[in-house]
């Protein structure tokens, strides 16, 4: 039987035409392919086919980059913070300390499912990993 064609869309929900709306999908714990169903039948598992349209998601690699990308994003949102109560309040440092490393953690516990999730969703754009890129059709493509 052969494959369909890489721009054919599956019945049931209209595909994605942009890279940043399958990103969306991801960080916000959905499927990347259909919007619908969850992403993670735990914290950081995901699950391996998506319940709604059926996506293969075993295959995912997402590896240590949520963990990077959780850890740039705790750093932008606390540098601000840690200059501020440094700068502006006599606060000792173990004070600081007290208040920023609790703030870290939570922020990287926010982050890293979300910062999963879009990963996932981007090895499924770009058709990395087993995933098979799927498009919405161009109004000028052949079918």
């Amino acid at each position: 039987m052969p494959d369909p064609a890489p721009n054919a869309q599956p019945a049931g929900f209209d595909l994605l035409h942009s890279f940043g709306a399958a990103l969306l999908r991801g960080a916000r714990c959905r499927c990347p392919r259909c919007g619908e169903a969850r992403l993670f039948r735990r914290w950081l598992k995901p699950y391996d086919t998506c319940p709604a349209c059926t996506l293969d998601i075993s295959g995912q690699r997402a590896d240590d980059f949520p963990a990077y990308i959780s850890i740039f994003v705790t750093g932008h949102l606390l540098a601000p913070v840690l200059i501020v109560l440094a700068s502006d309040f006599a606060l000792s440092s173990t004070a600081i300390l007290a208040i920023i490393l609790p703030l870290a953690v939570a922020f990287m516990l926010l982050t890293l499912q979300p910062a999963k999730g879009a990963v996932i969703a981007l090895q499924w754009w770009h058709g990395m990993h087993g995933f098979r890129a799927e498009r919405r059709p161009r109004p000028g493509d052949d079918a």
